[in-house]
């Protein structure tokens, strides 16, 4: 098994900026595991394709036999029996790619900490892995917006699939940290190299993005 270094999850809402933050903690040398990536090297192995192909059929893939994540979804987010038999076939095999990368990069010096940012990390009982967790804030309207960019998504589909995880309000309790996200990327930045010094310390205060102004 690997040596131990501080493992960080990152939470928060839907648009929030998870993967912003995350990535700022790249720049300072950890190792970022993104569950997004990491799904998306799930759904083009041979044997998950053929677990998925059992269990919902040719509809869910393409004309090039890929995964058609898009249509998948609208399957498994409209019936939580669905979705939990989908976690059931991914979060394994997920799992093991996230322990061969923290097994790789565990004598490397180089490396202070690993990042999780995994969408259902807390409702997967990921957090009680991690060494600390860090919420990243930002209001509804932004994060909104930000999904109707990225994702082509409307407030109805943000709210549907957001009732599905754990309330925000109870993430933010559970987490450690707090980022604020509605700022420009240096005082985000600025925030993170603040948070991490501290985690690696172990010191268990609180921090708020309140504490960073924007001027």
């Amino acid at each position: 098994m690997f040596q131990h270094k501080p493992i960080i999850g990152i939470v928060g809402g839907i648009g929030s900026g998870k993967t912003f933050v995350a990535r700022a903690f790249g720049e300072l040398g950890c190792v970022v595991i993104d569950s997004d990536e990491l799904v998306h090297r799930a759904y083009e192995d041979p044997a998950i394709q053929q677990e998925i192909r059992n269990v919902w059929g040719a509809a869910v893939f393409d004309s090039q036999g890929q995964v058609n994540r898009s249509a998948l979804g609208k399957l498994v987010f409209a019936d939580p029996t669905q979705r939990t038999r989908l976690e059931a076939i991914l979060h394994p095999y997920i799992a093991r790619l996230r322990d061969q990368i923290m097994e790789d990069a565990a004598d490397q010096p180089q490396v202070p900490a690993f990042i999780w940012d995994a969408p259902l990390l807390i409702e997967a009982g990921l957090s009680s892995q991690c060494d600390a967790v860090v919420f990243v804030d930002a209001p509804l309207e932004l994060r909104i917006a930000r999904v109707a960019q990225s994702r082509g998504w409307d407030s109805a589909e943000l709210l549907k699939r957001e009732k599905l995880q754990l309330p925000l309000d109870k993430k933010k309790e559970i987490a450690d940290y707090v980022i604020d996200n509605t700022a420009d990327a240096d005082i985000i930045r600025r925030q993170v190299r603040d948070v991490f010094p501290r985690i690696l310390q172990g010191s268990g205060r609180k921090v708020s993005g309140d504490e960073f102004p924007n001027d």
